[in-house]
């Protein structure tokens, strides 16, 4: 048994949440990621058609 069984059990709702908002905003880099690589390469492809 644990020395201090509320203590953990905090401790793992704790780190539940953590892993939780950790992947959210690991989604949210990843989205921000893809629409900057897409607005850079329509710039890229349009300016090199308008030729």
């Amino acid at each position: 048994m644990a020395k201090y069984p509320w203590l953990s059990l905090w401790l793992s709702a704790a780190n539940t949440w953590a892993g939780a908002a950790r992947g959210f905003w690991t989604a949210e880099m990843q989205r921000q990621q893809n629409a900057m690589l897409d607005e850079m390469t329509k710039r890229t492809t349009g300016s090199a058609t308008k030729t």
